[in-house]
């Protein structure tokens, strides 16, 4: 009996693996279409778990190892994604880009949080937002979900959130780009500085060519630079209110510090500067992706619609307009100091 148990658990957690897999194997094919690409595969990957709920068999079946996926998965992609950030490149092209990335992240997490809080988005809710639109989008929201001990929904709807605004302004810069009379350097740089996501900087800084391109993901990937710290911070601060919330006032504080961060700069100090390394990026890079589509195919298969539907238009809105201000401020930063 103990043996058919556990059979019966591993045959449904391979299902678990096996879903997940095909939904981040998808999104990555439904990423290279025309359109799909502004929305990125891992969102895609987190649409189609989403879209795996109609069948319920399989949603119940899968949902044994999801929670290990969700958890697991996402950690050693971000670890992986760590050979993406070229330290070098980052310190000799672009330490200018990373001093503005400190600037935009001191300032858009806070507003971001405080916004959102103004229009009474739910404390947890509110940070993970603010950390996805002002970071690095989708990995930003999940790099501090542990930190700030946020439930499935509230992950999945702050992804939904970074994803619709990175979509939407990326085809609004876009469409500025003649406007702001930037050459194509600037303008990548103030894509890199404003959007979301890697893939909305990248798609937004082609309209501005090879220049606009490399200009706006060493402006992006600044920023990813600072979610380990920023994660580390934000976990310190999160241990102190659950302290206080539940009435201690002496004694260890228990701080939930995202290890993987550190294999995350790890791993980018070890790309960057072990040359027999290279060799291997691009496939530490496109496995970190294929886990973290995993990932978020899990969440998808997860999430409650019932709290999304009621806690979502409050959220976008104070994100909506942080975004505008987010614009404003790269556009500001660049005419200055670009």
């Amino acid at each position: 009996m103990n043996i058919r148990n556990i059979n019966l658990t591993w045959h449904r957690a391979s299902i678990g693996f096996i879903v997940t897999l095909i939904c981040s194997f998808a999104g990555q094919a439904l990423a290279q279409l025309p359109g799909f690409s502004l929305i990125g595969h891992l969102v895609l990957a987190l649409l189609l778990g989403m879209c795996l709920q109609l069948l319920r068999p399989v949603t119940l079946a899968a949902q044994v190892s999801t929670p290990f996926i969700a958890n697991k998965f996402l950690r050693a992609g971000i670890i992986l994604l760590g050979f993406k950030l070229n330290l070098i490149i980052l310190m000799s092209a672009g330490l200018k880009s990373l001093e503005a990335a400190v600037v935009v992240v001191a300032i858009m997490i806070p507003l971001n949080f405080f916004v959102a809080r103004f229009f009474k988005v739910e404390h947890t809710l509110a940070l993970l937002t603010a950390c996805g639109c002002s970071i690095c989008g989708a990995a930003a929201v999940m790099g501090v979900s542990g930190a700030v001990r946020a439930k499935a929904d509230q992950s999945v709807l702050a992804v939904a959130i970074v994803a619709i605004l990175g979509t939407v302004f990326t085809l609004i810069e876009v469409a500025l780009q003649p406007f702001l009379g930037f050459t194509d350097s600037q303008f990548g740089v103030m894509a890199g500085l404003s959007l979301h996501e890697i893939a909305h900087a990248v798609a937004a800084g082609g309209a501005a060519g090879p220049v606009g391109t490399d200009s706006a993901i060493i402006a992006k990937l600044s920023r990813v630079l600072l979610l380990a710290p920023v994660a580390i911070i934000v976990g310190i601060l999160e241990a102190r209110r659950f302290r206080k919330m539940n009435g201690e006032k002496e004694g260890k504080m228990s701080v939930p510090i995202p290890y993987f961060m550190g294999g995350f700069i790890l791993a980018s100090a070890i790309g960057s500067y072990i040359p027999a390394i290279n060799q291997f990026v691009p496939s530490f890079v496109q496995l970190a992706y294929l886990l973290l589509g995993m990932a978020m195919a899990a969440l998808g298969l997860n999430v409650n619609f019932g709290v999304i539907l009621k806690q979502g238009f409050r959220p976008m809105i104070g994100a909506i307009l942080c975004s505008f201000f987010l614009l404003g401020l790269a556009i500001s930063i660049v005419h200055t100091f670009f």
